[in-house]
């Protein structure tokens, strides 16, 4: 599917779990473009932060019903992607779930897992065109997504798209520690700020 543009040259298109193999190493190449921090760190590797992570994450959450990927193409070249899906309170929060506001808990939740944009086009709308795709394809309630602390390029965005700090959380136990980020979406109308 094919979405208008309000930039000419911007497209997005949206991608099911069947479609998504083929564009592994694209993925791979544009979120190691976006975070040279950690591709030039040895160590992010160990945190599970690399391009071979990605590509294994993408693929084992291929599983998950209503999985989406969108990405944004200038003249034919995939310059941005976003992936999502559905998910339940207990599997996304996991420890943090008593600390989750109640109606985050409990209203239609979407997984942010990824939002990635090559730096010659970041600061250009695309990652907030690709946020909206996502939310119109899954529409959530709620949507909840897991940054890096140092990473301010990617909480200034969603400090602008409305989310708000719930807590520190690790996927692993001997992993890196993410701020975990909270979106109230009013059906309709978008994120609610």
């Amino acid at each position: 599917m094919t979405t208008p543009s309000t930039r000419a040259d911007v497209v997005i298109r949206t991608y099911g779990p069947g479609q998504v193999p083929p564009l592994l190493d694209t993925l791979a190449d544009i979120w190691s473009d976006a975070h040279p921090e950690l591709v030039d760190n040895p160590g992010a590797t160990t945190d599970g932060l690399s391009a071979d992570a990605l590509r294994r994450q993408i693929t084992s959450h291929l599983r998950h019903e209503g999985f989406t990927l969108v990405a944004a193409y200038t003249h034919g070249a995939m310059v941005g992607f976003g992936y999502a899906f559905p998910c339940s309170a207990q599997y996304w929060y996991g420890s943090l779930l008593p600390a989750i506001p109640e109606p985050a808990r409990t209203g239609r939740l979407m997984g942010l897992c990824e939002l990635a944009v090559t730096p010659a086009r970041q600061s250009q709308g695309i990652g907030s065109r690709l946020h909206a795709e996502l939310l119109t394809a899954i529409a959530p309630q709620w949507s909840s997504l897991l940054v890096r602390p140092d990473n301010t390029g990617g909480r200034g965005l969603y400090d602008r798209l409305g989310y708000t700090y719930a807590g520190p959380y690790r996927n692993e136990p001997d992993g890196p520690v993410f701020d975990l980020l909270l979106l109230q979406v009013i059906q309709g109308i978008g994120p609610r700020h």
